[in-house]
């Protein structure tokens, strides 16, 4: 029997388009579902794109691959993934590698690789980004795990990866569920930056009156320009679809109620307990929240405030303006998730690199863009900023973007538009660069009803008021 050099089990369209991602540059692949009928209906569709090797069992799968054997695993997450690896480990010898490419969390991928590691077996968290189409063309790739899988793996996957100026869209990401954490945080990235693009769209259909055509014309104007990305690109698409059956557009009578799968959640609760604060993707989370509470909306719906009039006079200068807010949140946004994952690397001793993440990113994942080259040359001066925020390609778009930003969100708040994403990366620009906050406050707050003293600016230690009683001031 052919030996094939990577195996692919869960055969749904996610594992079926990267198994034939991989037949179609040349490598032999071995397939394998649990449902026969998938396996057999891959290679009789697909079969001419290049070799697979179909395996009825586990046991005549693992036998295919050629040693050290490499397993990719594309089923859901949790308890499938668990089920599948118990299924093969006990088949695979020291050395071989078990491929996670599925949405882990990333603490799932921490444990069974700590545990597949004591009997002498890789595992590896690889995030996928790109969707179906990207799985089949060229997705992004984060994986994880031991250097020694990468040099065995590496190769394969970016091989198949999408290309940036001939760079693969893949890298190795760091050890254990470092590979995973990135796709997560990644993937929080996606959100607030799908939530971003909505307010856009809400507050010139709302605010200024245009209709989902001429914004199609918009958006893609605005994709010829620094806010050039797949998920502009996607949006002017969508906008422009008619639909079938009313003859309006498509977006009219598709429901309000944006789903989640629970990436973006997992994001902003890592975020909690590193301590980063990632206000622009919860608010994306959180946005979506809402949408899906019909009965809450029902019955806010008759609560006092302005009804949305569009303004057809706001013209050109107001489509400016959003534009520039839209690309300024769109900073804040990024800028978040690679604190968080600044500080998931230190938490975890992983070493991720930032920049290498910007470049993987340029291409085949779902927020690729041009301004990805930016970051990626913001990480590369010899000394990395502290925050994106603070690179000086970032202050400049920044200060640039200060005016229209303020309007943006003023007006969204006398039109009663919402605009949680616009608002709060503003809010978050303007805390990080106030000289003085009113946490000060708090903490007094705190001090008197828990004695949990504060620090003071004048002088070094911790301090507590005896608030009841002489209320003087002791050293704690």
């Amino acid at each position: 029997m052919t030996q094939a050099q990577i195996g692919v089990t869960g055969l749904a369209v996610m594992g079926a388009n990267l198994a034939r991602n991989l037949a179609r540059h040349g490598h032999v692949v071995a397939v394998h579902n649990r449902s026969l009928s998938r396996t057999t209906k891959l290679v009789e569709e697909h079969g001419d794109e290049g070799t697979f090797v179909a395996c009825e069992t586990p046991e005549e799968f693992v036998a295919a691959l050629e040693r050290p054997r490499r397993v990719l695993i594309m089923v859901k997450a949790g308890a499938p993934t668990d089920a599948v690896i118990e299924e093969f480990a006990p088949l695979l010898e020291p050395g071989d590698m078990l491929v996670d490419g599925g949405n882990a969390h990333f603490l799932d991928t921490r444990r069974r690789e700590a545990a597949l590691r004591e009997r002498g077996i890789h595992f590896v968290g690889a995030g996928v980004s790109g969707g179906e189409e990207g799985a089949l063309l060229g997705p992004s790739i984060m994986p994880g795990g031991s250097k020694e899988s990468y040099a065995a793996l590496g190769p394969l996957f970016e091989d198949i990866a999408a290309k940036v100026d001939g760079v693969p869209c893949c890298t190795h990401i760091g050890p254990d569920g470092a590979g995973h954490f990135v796709k997560m945080v990644h993937n929080g990235i996606e959100y607030a930056d799908m939530q971003l693009i909505a307010e856009a769209y809400d507050l010139l259909r709302q605010g200024a009156g245009l209709e989902p055509s001429r914004l199609a014309d918009v958006f893609d104007e605005w994709n010829r320009g620094e806010l050039s990305s797949y998920l502009i690109e996607i949006t002017a698409e969508v906008l422009r679809q008619v639909d079938a059956s009313t003859g309006g557009p498509l977006v009219d009578v598709i429901a309000d109620r944006a789903e989640q799968k629970g990436t973006g959640r997992w994001t902003v609760q890592i975020a909690l307990d590193l301590g980063v604060p990632v206000s622009g993707i919860a608010e994306a989370v959180f946005a979506r929240s809402v949408s899906g509470h019909a009965d809450l909306r029902e019955a806010a719906r008759g609560l006092p405030g302005p009804t949305p009039v569009p303004d057809r006079t706001l013209g050109d200068d107001f489509v400016e303006d959003v534009r520039r807010a839209l690309y300024a949140s769109k900073i804040i946004a990024y800028a978040q998730g690679f604190d968080q994952i600044r500080a998931g690397s230190a938490e975890y001793g992983w070493d991720v690199d930032p920049g290498a993440l910007a470049t993987i990113w340029r291409g085949g994942c779902i927020i690729r863009a041009v301004f990805l080259d930016r970051i990626r040359e913001a990480y590369e001066e010899s000394t990395p900023p502290v925050t994106l925020l603070t690179a000086p390609i970032f202050v400049e778009a920044l200060g640039l973007a200060q005016d229209s930003w303020r309007r943006v969100v003023a007006k969204a708040a006398e039109l009663g538009i919402p605009v949680p994403g616009f608002s709060t990366a503003l809010a978050y620009y303007d805390s990080l660069r106030a000289e003085r906050l009113p946490a000060a406050l708090i903490q007094g707050q705190r001090d008197f009803f828990g004695a949990h003293t504060y620090q003071r600016t004048d002088r070094e230690g911790a301090f507590h008021t005896l608030w009841s009683g002489d209320r003087s001031e002791v050293g704690a």
